[in-house]
């Protein structure tokens, strides 16, 4: 019998404790690789190059505030800018408040817009009817796919923030990047509906000559602004997504938290089992030291079991993460999560836990056992 066959067949000698521990390390490691994906693609997602060359500027205090319209003009005449757009959030409800109605709504500048996002692609035909049509609006097109607009539906938005209705007309439809789940609709249509608002914007999106520029145009924007009754700040595009993101709580402290818990749990299940196993072994270990395997060998042995079964539960676990998560992102309802992939890097990260959990959880035991007494052993009863 090889090593191999050894280690297999002790490792399925209780093949219900085995099962049950794979599955509950399969478990715990379906969480962990959820947990490790959520944070790559929120944190460590590097931004495309053309969103590498945006910057948004708000006000300095909160989102909540709004920005004189007139800071475009002053924006747009500092060096390295190429194109500014106002928008505004809406935050109007579709049909009712369930989550798959849910989608983002904003009020900007046909006539800029695209020239900023250059990464959103749209039709010629349909981006100037858009900007000939002030109650007109343009959709994400994997949005208008699961709600199954078509070019030339109305589509009526309530306000919740705003005590204005929107009677929209769907111009056109563009494709991100990435799927925003977003509307776009003229921002005259809010300035003549709600007039408080004219003459003020949420926030900029700039885009400038090349990414190396948007440190600089940032600090400068800022620095234009520095000494007025709204002031600003400017950030990049990604970092102004990881800030609504923050508004959330702490998501680090959170994830983080929730993978320390995993692998503790991990480690507690692992050590049961092997502490259970190395228990119900101890004349067989004496027996093997008998034959001539040394505390190396035996030592090695063990932990190769344990390895085995938790590493093989780790496989189960990240096999049921991707397609966890592939179901996900292709679901309609859950458009939130459309961008997400469990990446190589994430799978061998999981895996590697799995195998460290193993080997941390197997030693202890394992190395007791190896160096047990022949004579206690063989006289051992349980």
């Amino acid at each position: 019998m090889t090593r191999l066959q050894f280690v297999t067949k002790n490792a399925l000698r209780n093949k219900r404790r085995t099962l049950l521990t794979m599955g509950s390390i399969g478990f715990s490691l379906l969480l962990l690789t959820l947990m490790i994906t959520i944070w790559r693609n929120f944190y460590d997602t590097e931004p495309s190059e053309a969103a590498a060359q945006r910057l948004i500027v708000r006000h300095k205090v909160s989102l909540a505030f709004y920005l004189p319209a007139y800071y475009r003009q002053k924006i747009r005449a500092i060096p390295g800018v190429r194109h500014v757009v106002n928008s505004s959030w809406f935050g109007g409800k579709y049909k009712d408040d369930r989550p798959e109605n849910f989608f983002a709504q904003f009020a900007t500048d046909p006539a800029e817009f695209f020239d900023v996002y250059t990464d959103f692609k749209i039709p010629p035909d349909q981006l100037q009817a858009w900007q000939k049509d002030r109650a007109g609006a343009v959709v994400d097109a994997e949005l208008a796919q699961k709600h199954g607009w078509k070019i030339g539906d109305k589509l009526n938005i309530t306000g919740v923030i705003f005590p204005l209705n929107l009677e929209l007309t769907i111009r056109g439809m563009y494709t991100a990047p990435q799927p925003t789940q977003a509307v776009y609709f003229n921002n005259v249509y809010l300035d003549e509906g709600y007039p408080d608002v004219k003459g003020h914007a949420g926030f900029f999106a700039v885009l400038v000559n090349s990414p190396s520029d948007v440190s600089r145009v940032a600090s400068a924007v800022d620095d234009e602004f520095r000494n007025v009754e709204r002031p600003t700040k400017s950030e990049s595009e990604h970092a102004f997504q990881l800030g609504f993101l923050a508004m959330l709580g702490n998501v680090k402290a959170f994830i983080l938290s929730i993978c320390a818990a995993v692998v503790f749990a991990i480690l507690l299940v692992s050590a049961n089992t092997m502490a259970m196993s190395v228990r119900e072994r101890v004349r067989e270990v004496a027996v093997l030291k008998t034959l001539g395997f040394t505390r190396q060998s035996i030592l090695a042995l063990f932990v190769s079991e344990a390895v085995t079964i938790a590493f093989t539960g780790g496989v189960l676990g990240v096999l049921a993460a991707v397609g966890l998560i592939s179901a996900v992102s292709k679901s309609p309802s859950l458009g939130f999560f459309g961008n997400f992939h469990v990446t190589a890097a994430s799978i061998i990260i999981s895996l590697v836990i799995a195998a460290l959990v193993g080997l941390g959880s197997a030693f202890v035991p394992s190395y007791h056992a190896s160096r047990m007494n022949i004579v206690e052993g063989l006289r051992h009863v349980g």
